[in-house]
């Protein structure tokens, strides 16, 4: 597949500089390398967490819709990751560390491709999708999703525009199979709750 050669300063105008400056941040914050590394690595299970409480607040709900949203929320997280895939091979957007080789790097260093993040990707379709769900853990993904988008940039792995594009391409991806295939699951989510396997969706007997 035909590809465009790989950007060298980010996708929007102000990436270089924000980079940069985020960077030099991080040379001036050494207390912040480790929670920051660490994040920006392993956050990925505090989402996994989040999805999994979804689903059993709503199961204990009794909520069909909610337990519907849950279902649907890792499903469309895994879409968004994967039609990322093919975007990011599409842009084919180097690191920031590739083009700019004496910035501070607090991670492995990587090949793939930097735009959009499949971090911010998943943080923003598990927003999105707990949303859906449960306000309340809807919020606190929020959070983490924006923690996750600026750790990012802060260990050196992605531009700005990197993260911002990936979150709301996430949540949008998510959102939208929702809209298609809501009523499906919704409707899944009944038949299953008249068979053995009603454990899966509600609390009670």
């Amino acid at each position: 597949m035909h590809t465009l050669p790989p950007k060298s300063a980010g996708q929007l105008p102000f990436d270089r500089s924000w980079f940069l400056h985020v960077n030099s941040f991080a040379r001036d914050t050494p207390w912040l390398h480790a929670p920051a590394r660490d994040f920006a690595s392993y956050g990925v299970v505090l989402f996994a967490g989040l999805l999994l409480a979804t689903w059993w607040t709503a199961r204990a709900r009794r909520d069909a819709t909610a337990v519907a949203a849950a279902l649907w929320a890792p499903l469309g997280t895994l879409l968004a990751v994967g039609l990322n895939q093919l975007l990011g091979r599409r842009v084919d957007e180097a690191r920031p560390y590739a083009t700019l080789p004496h910035v501070l790097v607090l991670v492995s260093r990587t090949s793939d491709f930097s735009f959009p993040s499949d971090h911010a990707v998943m943080a923003g379709a598990v927003t999105a999708g707990v949303l859906l769900a449960d306000r309340r853990l809807g919020l606190v993904a929020g959070v983490a999703a924006l923690v996750m988008c600026v750790v990012r940039v802060y260990v050196g792995a992605h531009y700005p525009g990197d993260v911002l594009a990936g979150v709301l391409f996430g949540a949008l991806v998510s959102l939208g199979g929702w809209l298609l295939v809501g009523r499906a699951v919704r409707r899944l989510v009944d038949a299953v709750a008249g068979t053995p396997l009603r454990v899966l969706v509600t609390a009670g007997p």
